[in-house]
C-alpha cells in the first residue's frame, strides 16, 4: 500500500464501522526461526505476542462475554460482539504460530502455562456476592480498557513502520502482523466505551492504567528473555551474548524496526490526558484499506 493511498485513508474517515471477524489463512511452513533476518532479538521481541497474547486475549473474550448481558445499548452491544469476535481470531492466528515455534524446537509451554495462570487463575471470574462480582468484572474492564490502549497505538505503529519492509521480515509474519495491528485499530474505541459505560470515574480508569502498563513490560521482557534463553538457533552462544540488552532495544528503535522508548512513552502517556479518547490513536480508514488487502484474509475466501 503506497504513501499517497495511506494519506487518502487517513483523511477520509468513516463515522462508524460494524466491527466483525475476518477469516484469515496464514502458511508458517516456510517460516525461519529467526523471520527478521539476522536480527534473533527483534524477531523474539515480536514473537512475545504469540506466547502471551493468545491467554491475554481470551481473557477480553470471556471478561466481555460476562459484560455483554449487563448492557442496554443496543449500539455498543454490537460493538461488544464484534470486538469477540476479532480477539477470538486474534488468539487462534498467534496460536498457530506456537505450533511452529515448537516443531523448530522452541518449546513455549513453560510461558505459556504461565500466562494461562495469569489470565485464568489470577483474573478470571471469583465466586463474589453480586456486588463485589459486578465491581471486579468493572476492574477487569478497565484493566482491559488500559491494555487496549496499548495495543492501538503498537497496531498503528506497525502499520506505519516503513523499516519493516525493508529489513528482511518474513511476509506471511508481517502480514499477521499487520492484520492484527489493523483491527486493533479498527476496534480501539470499544473496550474504553465499555468502562466507560459501566463507570465514568477518572480514578479507576487512571488508576489501572497504572498496573496495565508495568505489567505488559515486564511479562515482555520476560517473554522476550525466555525465548533467546530457549532459541536452539541461539544455543551455541554463551548464557550472556542470549540475554537481551536495553542497548538491543535501543538500537532496534533506531533502526525503525521497534518503537523507541521515546515514542512508547510518549504515546502511553497520552492515556492520562483528560481529554483521552482512543480514536486520537491510528486512523481506520488506513486500518480497514489495510483489511482489504491482507494476504491472509485474501487467501481465506478463495
Amino acid at each position: 500500500m503506497g504513501a499517497e493511498t495511506l494519506d487518502r485513508a487517513v483523511r477520509d474517515e468513516p463515522e462508524h464501522l460494524l466491527l466483525q471477524a475476518r477469516d484469515v489463512q496464514f502458511d508458517w511452513s516456510d517460516l525461519p526461526m529467526h523471520w527478521v533476518d539476522g536480527d534473533p532479538f527483534t524477531t523474539h521481541v515480536f514473537n512475545v505476542m504469540h506466547i502471551l497474547l493468545p491467554a491475554g486475549e481470551d481473557w477480553f473474550v470471556e471478561t466481555f462475554k460476562e459484560a455483554l448481558p449487563l448492557i442496554d445499548d443496543e449500539a455498543l452491544r454490537a460493538d461488544v460482539a464484534g470486538f469477540i469476535g476479532q480477539e477470538a481470531m486474534h488468539s487462534s492466528a498467534h496460536s498457530g504460530v506456537l505450533v511452529h515455534l515448537k516443531a523448530k524446537g522452541l518449546d513455549p509451554t513453560p510461558y505459556t502455562d504461565q500466562m494461562n495462570w495469569v489470565f485464568t487463575t489470577l483474573l478470571g471470574p471469583r465466586p463474589f456476592t453480586a456486588g463485589r462480582r459486578e465491581n471486579y468484572l468493572v476492574e477487569r474492564l478497565a484493566l482491559i480498557a488500559a491494555i487496549e490502549h496499548v495495543t492501538a497505538f503498537l497496531g498503528d505503529w506497525v502499520l506505519n513502520a516503513r523499516a519493516l519492509d525493508s529489513a528482511g521480515v518474513h511476509p506471511t509474519m508481517l502480514d499477521l502482523l499487520r492484520w492484527h495491528g489493523s483491527e486493533e485499530v479498527e476496534h480501539r474505541s470499544v473496550a474504553y466505551d465499555v468502562l466507560r459505560y459501566f463507570d465514568k470515574r477518572e480514578s479507576r480508569r487512571l488508576r489501572t492504567q497504572l498496573v496495565a502498563t508495568p505489567a505488559l513490560v515486564y511479562l515482555w521482557i520476560r517473554g522476550t528473555r525466555f525465548l533467546m534463553a530457549n532459541d536452539p538457533e541461539l544455543a551455541h552462544l554463551a548464557p550472556h551474548r542470549r540475554r537481551p540488552h536495553v542497548t538491543d532495544f535501543r538500537a532496534a528503535g533506531r533502526r525503525g524496526v521497534l518503537p523507541t522508548t521515546t515514542d512508547l512513552v510518549r504515546r502511553m502517556s497520552r492515556y492520562f490526558r483528560r481529554d483521552y479518547h482512543p480514536s486520537q490513536e491510528g486512523s481506520t480508514s488506513q486500518a480497514v484499506a489495510y483489511l482489504a488487502s491482507s494476504p491472509a484474509a485474501r487467501a481465506a475466501v478463495r
